[in-house]
């Protein structure tokens, strides 16, 4: 990634905390330290073989809608995170972005809203990868989604994030939402175009973004503006 986000300092003004943002991370948590543990240790491959999505296996949608519940993988699968950095960096990410995005929709609806995002990932990534025997694990495609809808929200709030620089530890500097985003989905598609093979499900990151900037039109409080005028502090 061109950046990390660190901070957005864009405060929540509906909701009184975000319990669904909060949960998630909590949940995505719980689920990746209980499977390195002892006592799950040795059933890991087994699970994550029975949790995660094969692409091949994603059915035609006349037959996906006649067998809706053996189709869990769909939802499952972005619980499931294939190391500490791949949970590390996701979490970063809901964490700074997901908190305006549940304020602007309500608990609930930020709730259908993210699996829904983490679907439209997954079938995205199924139709267009080169590795379909490659199980597909992780949040980044629902998470891409609430980045989505943060840009159409707030593309003006300044975001604290941690620049990579050569020779040096990252450096902190602020720049828009709107920049901060942009590069990172230029960088996410770049790299599905030029990098087709690669182990990192770029086109579920590009469909879960896109999804998630339409679904915002249609999912927000009445009344939340898009592309928000507000710069932060």
């Amino acid at each position: 990634m061109p950046f990390l986000p660190v901070w957005d300092l864009n405060p929540i003004k509906t909701v009184k905390f975000q319990y669904v943002t909060v949960g998630i991370i909590a949940l995505d948590v719980i689920i990746y330290f209980a499977l390195q543990s002892n006592l799950l240790l040795d059933a890991q491959p087994a699970l994550l073989d029975a949790l995660s999505l094969k692409p091949r296996d994603v059915v035609p949608l006349k037959a996906f809608l006649q067998h809706i519940p053996e189709q869990y993988r769909l939802v499952s699968y972005m619980f499931l995170h294939g190391g500490f950095l791949h949970l590390f960096f996701n979490m970063i990410f809901l964490f700074v972005f997901g908190d305006n995005v549940e304020d602007a929709m309500g608990h609930y609806r930020f709730i259908l809203f993210y699996l829904i995002c983490g679907i439209a990932a997954a079938l995205v990534h199924s139709a267009l990868t080169d590795s379909p025997d490659l199980p597909l694990v992780g949040a980044s495609g629902a998470i891409s989604g609430v980045v989505g809808a943060y840009l159409l929200l707030h593309p003006n709030i300044r975001v604290w994030v941690l620049v990579p620089l050569p020779k040096l530890p990252l450096f902190p500097a602020r720049f828009s939402a709107g920049l901060v985003i942009g590069g990172c989905i230029s960088y996410q598609f770049g790299s599905a175009i030029l990098l087709p093979a690669a182990n990192t499900a770029w086109w579920a990151h590009v469909g879960g973004f896109l999804t998630g900037a339409l679904l915002v039109i249609l999912m927000k409080r009445r009344g939340v503006r898009l592309f928000d005028a507000a710069t932060g502090v």
